[in-house]
């Protein structure tokens, strides 16, 4: 091959380069991307760049609807606003170490939730525990490109990983036998609030959905996990 021949390949790989995120543990929103990127990116890229994306804007309202459910949990840092949390977690760049969550990331965080000795904000842990867990699927990323890959099995395990965890928001109780975070319904309220059930059922099928359309990219099979929810144990991400 000629000294001409190795020249797009050259620019390309710089292109690519100066594009990329990186895998990194932090979550930074997607920028508007220039005319330059997309040339690294291929459909799948944006395909999992959606998904991403409306994951994101999913655990976002779940939050708010959380802390509008349980104000309690909002007295339990300095910070006193839904929104003042949704920044904190969505919007600053972080390495997930957050100081109350004792070290933990992802499903270990969301156990921490659902454990009467944490004393902690349970809406921030859980939503926490969700956001990193999903984004661990897709490797800390939070955009792809041309040589980029994500594992469908991690993918699909998150997808039941959220199952496990809508099960314990609805049914884990505390040692007084109380909810440790309220979502359906509140304590002597006869209408339930489906619209919790919703989210995670559109979170489920976000991650059901592209782990599908990768494994069929790469022609791999997923392996399918059948648990009990009062039984089951989070999936390895």
């Amino acid at each position: 091959m000629s000294l001409y021949q190795y020249i797009p390949v050259v620019l390309l790989t710089l292109i690519i380069s100066a594009c990329k995120t990186g895998v990194v543990r932090e979550n930074k929103p997607v920028e508007e991307r220039s005319g330059i990127s997309n040339l690294a990116k291929t459909d799948v890229d944006n395909v999992l760049d959606i998904h991403i994306r409306e994951s994101r804007r999913l655990l976002k309202e779940l939050m708010v609807k959380l802390y509008k459910r349980n104000p309690r949990e909002l007295k339990k840092s300095e910070l006193i606003l839904p929104e003042e949390h949704l920044v904190r977690l969505f919007d600053l760049e972080h390495d997930w170490n957050f100081p109350e969550l004792e070290g933990k990331h992802d499903t270990d965080v969301i156990k921490l939730t659902f454990s009467d000795e944490y004393k902690g904000d349970r809406v921030f842990s859980f939503i926490a525990g969700l956001l990193s867990m999903i984004m661990k699927s897709y490797n800390y990323q939070s955009e792809f490109f041309m040589f980029d890959s994500v594992d469908p099995q991690k993918l699909y395990n998150s997808a039941r990983n959220i199952e496990i965890a809508a099960w314990k928001l609805g049914n884990n109780l505390d040692s007084h036998g109380e909810l440790f975070l309220y979502s359906n319904s509140l304590p002597n309220e006869d209408v339930v609030n489906l619209s919790y059930e919703r989210l995670f059922g559109k979170l489920i099928a976000t991650q059901d959905n592209i782990a599908i359309i990768i494994a069929g990219k790469k022609n791999r099979t997923i392996k399918t996990v059948i648990q009990k929810m009062a039984t089951a144990i989070f999936l390895p991400i």
